[in-house]
C-alpha cells in the first residue's frame, strides 16, 4: 500500500520564504539599515556549534549579519545578564539569542527576563510568551511554533476555524505555543502529555494532530484519523538515523496530510527565526 497522504515539503516551503527575505534584508540594508541577529551560547557543546553554524550559513544567504558569542560554560548569571543588558543599548543589533539548554548552574526563568524584549526574536522573555498567550499581536512568535503554523496554513487543513486541534506535548517550547497559536487561530485545542491516560482516543479524534515529545515513533496509523492533517515536530537519532514521533511510513498511508522528517518542520525553524529578525530591523526604532 502506497502513500496517499500530501507531503507537507517544509524544504520548499523553506525556499520561497528565504526568497522574500533577501528581498525584504536588500531594502534594509539599502536604506544603512543592516539586520543584526547575536547568537549568545554558553559553553561549547558541538551540537550548538552547529545549530549555530547554521545559523551564520542562512544569514549570510539571506543578508542578515549573525554574530556568535561565546562565553566560558562557567559563567556566571550576573555576567550572563550584564550581556544580555548592554545588548539591548545597542541600536544596530535587532536580533538576540540566548541558545539553550544552558548549563545546569544557570537558571533560564531568571535569565529570561533580561533578554531585551523588542529583540528577543524567538520569544523567551516572559513577557513575549504572556502577549503569545492573550492572543493579542505577540512582537514575535517562536521559531518552531512559527514553523507549524506555516505547514498548516500551506495544508489542506487551513483555515483551522472549528476544526479539532490534538497537540501532544506541553513542553514551554513547542507544546503549550502551538496550541495558543491554534487556539488563536479558532481552532477547537486539546493539549495531552506523558500522563495522558488512553492517549489513542484523543489523537484519533483529530483533524489537526500536532506531535512534539521527542519519543520516536510514538504515534502510529491505528491512532490517526484517515484524512488528518499531521505535523510532525519530532527529531530523534536513532542508529544514526533521523526519526520524527510518528511513524511515518504507516501513518502517510491514512493521513490527508503529513511532514516528513527530516524535511519538515526542521527547514522552516531558521527560516522563522530570521523573518522575526528581519521584522524587528523594519521596525526597531519603534521599540526604543
Amino acid at each position: 500500500m502506497q502513500t496517499t497522504a500530501t507531503i507537507l515539503d517544509g524544504r520548499a516551503l523553506a525556499r520561497e520564504l528565504v526568497a522574500g527575505l533577501t528581498q525584504r534584508a536588500e531594502a534594509l540594508r539599502n536604506a544603512g539599515n543592516v539586520p543584526r541577529l547575536v547568537v549568545e551560547m554558553v559553553g561549547e557543546d558541538e551540537s550548538s556549534l552547529a545549530y549555530a553554524r547554521s545559523l551564520l550559513k542562512l544569514g549570510a544567504k539571506i543578508g542578515i549579519e549573525v554574530n556568535l558569542e561565546q562565553m566560558p560554560s562557567d559563567a556566571s548569571e550576573k555576567r550572563v545578564i550584564a550581556r544580555l543588558s548592554a545588548l539591548s543599548t545597542d541600536r544596530t543589533i535587532h536580533g538576540v539569542l540566548l541558545h539553550q539548554p544552558l548549563p545546569p548552574h544557570l537558571d533560564i526563568e531568571r535569565i529570561a527576563q533580561h533578554i531585551p524584549e523588542s529583540k528577543d526574536v524567538d520569544a523567551t522573555h516572559p513577557a513575549n510568551q504572556g502577549r503569545l498567550a492573550y492572543g493579542r499581536d505577540p512582537l514575535f512568535v517562536p521559531a518552531t511554533p512559527q514553523a507549524v503554523m506555516l505547514l498548516l496554513e500551506a495544508s489542506p487543513a487551513w483555515p483551522l476555524r472549528g476544526r479539532r486541534a490534538v497537540v501532544v506535548g506541553r513542553s514551554v517550547v513547542v507544546g503549550l505555543p502551538v496550541s495558543l497559536l491554534l487556539l488563536a487561530a479558532d481552532a477547537t485545542v486539546t493539549t495531552c502529555h506523558v500522563e495522558t491516560h488512553d492517549l489513542a482516543q484523543y489523537t484519533r479524534a483529530a483533524e489537526v494532530l500536532v506531535v512534539a515529545t521527542g519519543v520516536p515513533g510514538l504515534v502510529t496509523a491505528e491512532m490517526v484519523a484517515p484524512g488528518a492533517t499531521v505535523i510532525d515536530v519530532g527529531t530523534t537519532m536513532v542508529g544514526g538515523v533521523l526519526k520524527g514521533d510518528v511513524a511515518y511510513e504507516e501513518v502517510a498511508r491514512v493521513a490527508g496530510a503529513i511532514t516528513p522528517v527530516p524535511g519538515g518542520v526542521g527547514p522552516l525553524t531558521n527560516v522563522a527565526l530570521m523573518r522575526n529578525v528581519i521584522a524587528a530591523a523594519e521596525t526597531g526604532d519603534a521599540y526604543f
